[in-house]
């Protein structure tokens, strides 16, 4: 099926979030998969930028020898009168948490934008030298907010489905044909997060990380067993806990946890686990199907995935600071999703089809001042618009 490119240029959300922190003597650290649109984000806030800006490559070998030498006079001497340097793959920078210490310290007057590709690449490395001076905004693939910013209601809903399959990559809205848009996942996959992940120290198994992921794309919306993720790959229970991490980390994975005022009926230490793009967990299995010859529509999971994952990016685009939990008593009572604003809880039941439960019965005793809605197709766009349902 051809489907028709929109060629659209997408304002970010997190460009106005950004825009309006951007102080002298200020770090800003953009971080987030891969093709997710951070290069493009970054170009988009040095263009509307009314002072003298700069952009550096981290990745390039000028830049790295240009930074090496890490002396104020070399600094202010390079940057004297930039009012905002920004650095793209800045984790690529040997120091780098060192010297923009440095540059923010010493250099009058300077606001400075750093990316990087993933938790562990520079929100660590930089993390010490920074404290105080930093601010860290995590962009992930387009929201469906964003996307509905450039089409009408009655064409979201018509490429709804297919966003269901193929995610939510800015790319992939440009892309004229499944064939290419499948290629182009594929490509994400093998050449760019697997990467990520393999340069970490110690990981060196790259079918077992692979397996690992293709396991959790099967078992998203239930709960995940270490021990028996660990017994399917032949690997210790400590160590699917530390791939998963990194997974984490490199925001291809995102854990929700049980959330338990009453451990003795609610389950608080099990996990789930889902993917931050609808788009990578298919690809991971290589199912390309569509939206309604599939099998994992009919027990909800992918429509579990793309509603948890479209609120997790408005929770990052809008830095709202909620918390996400799924919610489970010991004689199997659930709800799919918590969000969590202070003592403000808001319940979430996915339902992909036309089924509308009654909240569990146990939950409207133990939280009355709780809200709770099922989230379908017929409400979404609705939903996706508000920061709290």
């Amino acid at each position: 099926m051809q489907q028709e490119s929109t060629g659209v240029m997408i304002r970010r959300i997190l460009q106005s979030e950004m825009e309006s922190r951007l102080r002298p003597q200020k770090v800003l650290l953009l971080l987030g998969a891969r093709r997710v649109g951070k290069t493009v984000l970054l170009k988009e806030i040095l263009k509307d930028f009314a002072g003298k800006s700069l952009l550096l490559n981290g990745e390039s070998q000028d830049s790295i020898q240009m930074l090496s030498e890490r002396t104020v006079a070399n600094y202010q001497r390079l940057f004297s009168g930039t009012e905002l340097l920004a650095i793209d793959e800045a984790q690529h920078i040997p120091d780098i948490g060192k010297i923009l210490k440095l540059i923010v310290d010493e250099v009058p007057n300077i606001r400075v934008i750093a990316t990087g590709s993933s938790a562990f690449d520079l929100k660590n490395v930089v993390g010490e030298p920074l404290v105080g001076r930093s601010i860290h905004f995590q962009l992930n693939s387009l929201s469906a907010e964003e996307i509905l910013s450039t089409m009408s209601p009655v064409e979201f809903i018509q490429r709804q489905k297919f966003h269901l399959v193929y995610g939510h990559y800015p790319e992939i809205l440009s892309i004229p044909d499944e064939k290419s848009c499948q290629e182009y996942l594929s490509d994400i996959v093998d050449a760019y997060l697997l990467r990520d992940i393999l340069m970490v120290d110690g990981i060196k198994h790259a079918q077992k990380m692979y397996d690992l992921l293709r396991l959790i794309a099967y078992q998203v919306g239930s709960e995940v067993s270490y021990d028996e993720l660990g017994k399917q790959l032949s690997m210790s229970p400590n160590t699917v806990e530390r791939y998963l991490d990194l997974l984490q980390k490199v925001y291809v994975l995102y854990r929700l946890g049980g959330y338990a005022h009453n451990p003795r009926k609610e389950v608080s230490k099990a996990k789930k686990w889902y993917f931050y793009d609808i788009g990578i967990r298919n690809a991971i299995l290589r199912d390309y199907r569509p939206y309604d010859l599939r099998q994992d529509i009919e027990h909800g999971a992918l429509w579990e995935n793309y509603v948890i994952s479209d609120r997790l990016k408005r929770n990052h685009n809008y830095r709202l600071n909620h918390e996400f939990y799924f919610w489970r008593t010991y004689n199997q009572q659930e709800i799919d999703l918590l969000e969590v604003d202070g003592t403000q809880i808001c319940a979430m039941e996915m339902k992909a089809g036309k089924k509308t439960p009654s909240v569990p019965k146990s939950f409207a005793n133990d939280y009355p001042d709780a809200d709770y809605l099922v989230v379908n197709p017929d409400n979404f766009l609705d939903i996706c618009q508000t920061s709290s349902p």
